[in-house]
């Protein structure tokens, strides 16, 4: 066989996520994409906003595009330090910043430097499921520890996930899938955990820090755990997912800081990603206290939840991101969603974020959309409550 028993077995166990999104494109082609209400791929539809556009324009026409250092341009990487310090409450300098193709290159990047064959990775349930491949890439083992019901990491479970094997454990907050936002109690608590464990590093994976409602300031790991990385993107808070540019910041005051910078940098560049791209990096400077108008995200969520209220469905406290993370009426979460796709809903069951009982939806369309769902859903609930 040519293709590695690897990929095969990756193929075979690959992401719920993107199946969906396909069903959803075969369906799009059959009944017109305004008759498919497509909840399935977090793919941002707000376009970027104009300073971003007119800084692109300006920028691809008077800058060089040729190589850098691999960790990225000296005055972006000042730039972002500057901004990152204030945000995360931690005095970085631009040696701590590696620029990176968004935050799946910062992730492989962090696993590639800190990973030796056979070392172990926890990561909180429910959670992004390409977690499990990008640590296996790097000759890693996910381990997984339960969050509690509300969907807040639990102290209990993470220490019994913990062996003399575990180098890390992958936070992410704002929650992709639950929405959940985790409090400045999480931080204190782990931190407190892993005094017993120094060689552990706490990596939080960030891109929707900004998507967040209500008020709701996410908290530093920064400042709260030293052994820890920040990777984060441009991809959700200024929709360019597609654009692949993003940083990690590496906490100032970790253990071998100069050896782990050293290594991000060199897996920066031996994992093919070289640097990451130049245009966006100057782009990424120029606009880095910009936002998306988060507004229009959570009137969709308001109009989402309202819905299904309606449904009589439960879901976790929606406190950011674009998602919903909902109970299923029925144990087998596959099924339920079998059962939305009936009606053209897409929704991607719990099973595939490592959750079953669950189904997550991606609020990224327009709210004349989501309310043309209204009917349909209404009626696979009415069909459950029989």
């Amino acid at each position: 066989m040519i293709v590695s028993q690897n990929m095969v077995s990756y193929m075979e166990k690959s992401s719920w996520i993107r199946r969906m999104f396909e069903e959803g494109a075969r369906l799009k082609a059959i009944h017109g994409a305004e008759n498919v209400f497509d909840f399935s791929l977090g793919n941002p539809d707000i376009p970027p906003n104009t300073k971003v556009l007119d800084t692109m324009a300006d920028l691809s026409q008077s800058m060089t595009h040729g190589y850098m250092p691999n960790a990225g341009f000296a005055d972006v990487r000042e730039t972002i330090a500057a901004y990152a310090s204030t945000q995360y409450e931690a005095a970085l300098a631009a040696e701590d910043i590696i620029m990176s193709c968004g935050a799946g290159g910062g992730l492989n990047v962090v696993l590639k430097s800190i990973l030796d064959p056979g070392e172990e990775v926890i990561a909180l349930s429910p959670y992004f499921v390409e977690y499990g491949f990008y640590v296996q890439n790097h000759g890693g083992n996910l381990v997984t520890a339960s969050c509690t019901e509300d969907f807040l990491p639990d102290k209990e479970t993470i220490s019994r996930a913990i062996t003399d094997r575990t180098k890390a454990i992958i936070i992410n907050s704002p929650n992709n899938p639950t929405g959940r936002v985790y409090p400045e109690e999480t931080f204190v608590m782990l931190c407190d955990l892993l005094r017993e464990h120094p060689r552990i590093v706490v990596i939080s994976d960030e891109p929707y820090r900004k998507l967040v409602y209500d008020s709701t300031i996410p908290p530093s790991v920064l400042k709260h755990i030293p052994n820890s990385v920040v990777v984060t993107s441009a991809s959700k808070e200024l929709s360019l997912a597609g654009q692949r540019i993003g940083y990690i910041a590496v906490n100032p005051h970790i253990s071998e800081r100069e050896k782990i910078i050293g290594a991000m940098i060199l897996a920066t560049r031996i994992l093919g990603f070289v640097n990451a791209p130049a245009l966006m990096q100057k782009v990424l400077a120029s606009c880095i206290r910009d936002s998306i108008d988060v507004s229009v995200y959570r009137s969709r969520r308001d109009l989402l939840r309202e819905i299904l209220d309606e449904a009589g469905l439960t879901y976790a406290p929606p406190e950011g991101t674009f998602y919903l993370f909902v109970k299923s009426p029925i144990a087998d979460d596959v099924a339920f969603c079998n059962a939305l796709l009936k009606e053209k809903i897409l929704a991607v069951p719990g099973t595939g974020f490592g959750h079953p009982g669950y189904v997550r939806f991606a609020y990224c369309m327009d709210e004349s959309s989501i309310a043309r769902c209204r009917p349909g859903l209404l009626r696979v609930m009415s069909e459950f409550s029989r």
